[in-house]
Parts: structure tokens; sequence; C-alpha cells
């Protein structure tokens, strides 16, 4: 048996609160942006308002990082773009005390497969939801559905950057001409 989720992209943003639906359309999980923070910062919290975990932007690195901390701050897991991906985006993450997972597929359309090694832990897709703006996340049995979830969020807000990074650099190239 697998868990499903429903996330809103559009909500995605540092600075918006935004819920997580389980697959039959209940508040499961609320997660709040923190705004007056140096880093991003979202804070995951059960339907009762009790802190589960958080995620936080890594500063001063060469390439995209977020951190996955649960309650007590603790690293659970850090998330990364990969450097070198010829074919197709890559996102690697290091999960503390568990396996290292492997991130890959399309993520500006939501499309992709959390692995470790070659077993599939998650899958995010849009494909099983008719709702606009939205995309599930399906989570296999004995996985951490909170750690799950936190990485699709972490890695919707880094590729929501890159393009946002991307545009604004073809308009200042555009201005030039």
């Amino acid at each position: 048996m697998t868990n499903r989720y429903k996330i809103r992209q559009n909500l995605i943003s540092i600075g918006d609160d935004f819920w997580i639906e389980n697959e039959a359309g209940q508040k499961v999980f609320k997660v709040d942006g923190k705004v007056l923070r140096i880093r991003k910062t979202l804070v995951f919290e059960d339907a009762k308002g009790k802190k589960l975990a958080q995620i936080q932007e890594r500063l001063l690195t060469i390439k995209d990082t977020m951190v996955v901390e649960d309650a007590d701050g603790k690293d659970l897991a850090t998330i990364k773009k990969a450097l070198f991906t010829p074919l197709r985006d890559r996102w690697d993450v290091k999960v503390k005390n568990g396996p290292d997972l492997d991130v890959q597929g399309n993520f500006l359309a939501h499309e992709y497969t959390i692995k470790d090694g070659r077993k599939t832990v998650a899958e995010v897709s849009k494909k099983w939801l008719r709702i606009a703006d939205t995309y599930g996340v399906e989570i296999e049995d004995g996985q951490n559905d909170i750690l799950m979830l936190a990485i699709a969020v972490a890695i919707d807000i880094m590729v929501d950057a890159d393009e946002k990074e991307k545009k604004e650099k073809k308009e200042k190239l555009e201005k030039k001409k």
C-alpha cells in the first residue's frame, strides 16, 4: 500500500503557507514558509500545529543545497543538484543514518522518481491528478513520508529559483541587444 499526497504547485514559495492533502482531500500537513529569515526556511507541521521537520537553504555552497531537519533541528538529509548531468536533471539526497537517494526525471513537469539504488521509494507526478497546478507524491510503504514530501518541496523551490534566474539572465541579454 502506498500513500498519496497532493501539493498545489503555485503555493510553494518562501513566505507562503500551504497544506499538503492526502488522497481523500484531507489536510494532513501544513507547510509554513518563514519570511523574515536570511535563508529560505519552510516548517512542516501536522494538522494540529506540531512541528515535524523543516527545510532550510544552505548558504555559501557551490550548488543549490537545502537541508531537511527533524523537529529538534538535527539533519535528516541534504539535497543537492548534481553538478554534471548530461542527459537529464538529477538531484542527490544524502540521508543521515539511511541510504542515499537519487532523484531523476523532468522536474519542470513534476514527473520524477526518488530511488534508493534501483528501488523506487517515491514518485512525483501530475499524471494522476486532474486539478490544475497540482501534483501528487506517491510514497512506498516503509518510507518516511515527511522526508519524501520535504524532498519534493525542496526540489520544487530550487527548480523554481533556477528558472527565475535563467529568465532574468535572458531578459538582461535581450536588453543589451
